[in-house]
């Protein structure tokens, strides 16, 4: 009997769970996984070494704050790598935390596996010579694009494009008609506690000033449910929450959506949806923000268009009277089917190949490893 691929999986977020969880089934019974993960790797049939949520922050604070905890679980996940001698370390997106890992399980000595990261980092953002210090740490790379690949490619690392995940089956909201007026209003602060809190806030403020003549939704995951449905329960317009399995339909009935900058702005705009996208950090990420960043979007569509489709709001202009002077400019529906039509034109650059991501990655996982 062939000898099982062993996998040690690691995602640190929401989207790279669900990213984790696909190659996992489409790799089925060539392989055996442990790692850390959350619900849908779980339901794959991983066994987690700990919740994903203590790995899902963002910002400097938030780092600070966390650091013993971050710490801790860094430890502990090389000594479950060094233990269980895996073939092959798979980690998907958290770049910080994969790349602390991977050196200290290098410095470990013995038995070294092959180190694959899914998501490249975003070294066209960042400062593009951010590339090599990756090609050192990684064996291989899957990035989500074909203009990422020569970044790393220059210092030898082997990259390989499979196209975004989300857009895997993710299609247009066709069936939706665009109406006169908007009346479902999406509110989505992000999967991580820390950008939920600085945002929740924010958004009571807005419900209060639109007032009850639309109807709000707000998805919640596993790491945000029991703090929304908390800070929710007090406002005098409650929105209803909705699972994060559950987000494809809500946007399908959407009209806007306020969302914070992240995987959600690619979703809602290969589905179409006109959106305002936030992103709110403290005062001294902003300035290293500005400092350091090479690009002047935040949201993927706006960077692959090269314009901005979707309005920004970020840092310290994150105020509800600045959300709300752009929600009012999508109302008319000359606005709104003037966005829908710009993100058409994105439609080509999220795909690549017949093949899914999840099935791209998990054959190669294979065929790299024989």
């Amino acid at each position: 009997m062939e000898k099982k691929l062993k996998i040690f999986i690691i995602a640190g977020e929401v989207s790279g769970d669900v990213l984790g969880a696909k190659i996992m089934h489409e790799i089925g019974g060539r392989a055996e996984f442990i790692g850390i993960g959350g619900d849908n790797m779980k339901s794959a049939g991983l066994r987690s070494l700990f919740p994903i949520s203590d790995l899902a922050v963002m910002g400097i604070f938030d780092v600070l704050a966390r650091a013993r905890t971050l710490t801790r679980r860094i430890d502990e996940t090389v000594a479950a790598i060094v233990a269980a001698k895996p073939d092959i370390v798979l980690t998907i997106d958290s770049p910080g935390f994969a790349k602390r890992v991977v050196k200290k399980v290098r410095a470990a000595g013995g038995h070294v596996p092959r180190f694959y990261h899914v998501v490249a980092p975003q070294v066209w953002a960042w400062g593009p010579w951010r590339a090599k210090k990756i090609a050192k740490i990684f064996d291989r790379l899957y990035a989500f694009f074909d203009f990422e690949v020569p970044y790393f490619t220059k210092y030898g690392l082997n990259t390989i494009a499979v196209g975004h995940p989300i857009a895997d089956g993710l299609q247009p909201s066709s069936k939706k008609p665009i109406v006169k007026s908007p009346k479902s209003i999406a509110l989505i602060p992000g999967s991580r506690i820390s950008e939920v809190k600085k945002l929740l806030p924010v958004f009571r403020t807005i419900v209060d000033e639109l007032g009850p003549n639309y109807k709000y939704y707000i998805p919640v995951v596993e790491t945000t449910e029991q703090y929304i449905r908390e800070q929710t329960a007090h406002w005098t317009i409650k929105p209803e929450r909705i699972a994060a399995s559950a987000r494809y339909k809500l946007f399908e009935k959407t009209d806007i959506a306020i969302a914070a900058s992240g995987t959600v702005s690619a979703e809602l705009a290969i589905m179409h949806v006109p959106a305002i996208i936030v992103y709110k950090v403290g005062p001294v990420t902003e300035m290293l923000g500005r400092i350091l960043i090479k690009t002047k979007w935040a949201s993927l569509v706006n960077i692959l268009l090269g314009k901005t489709v979707y309005p920004e709001i970020l840092g310290r202009t994150v105020t509800p009277d600045n959300i709300i002077r752009e929600f009012r400019k999508l109302e008319p529906i000359a606005a709104r089917k003037k966005m829908i039509s710009e993100l058409a034109r994105a439609d080509k650059l999220w795909y690549h190949g017949k093949k899914s991501p999840a099935k791209i990655i998990a054959d190669d996982l294979v065929k790299a490893y024989k």
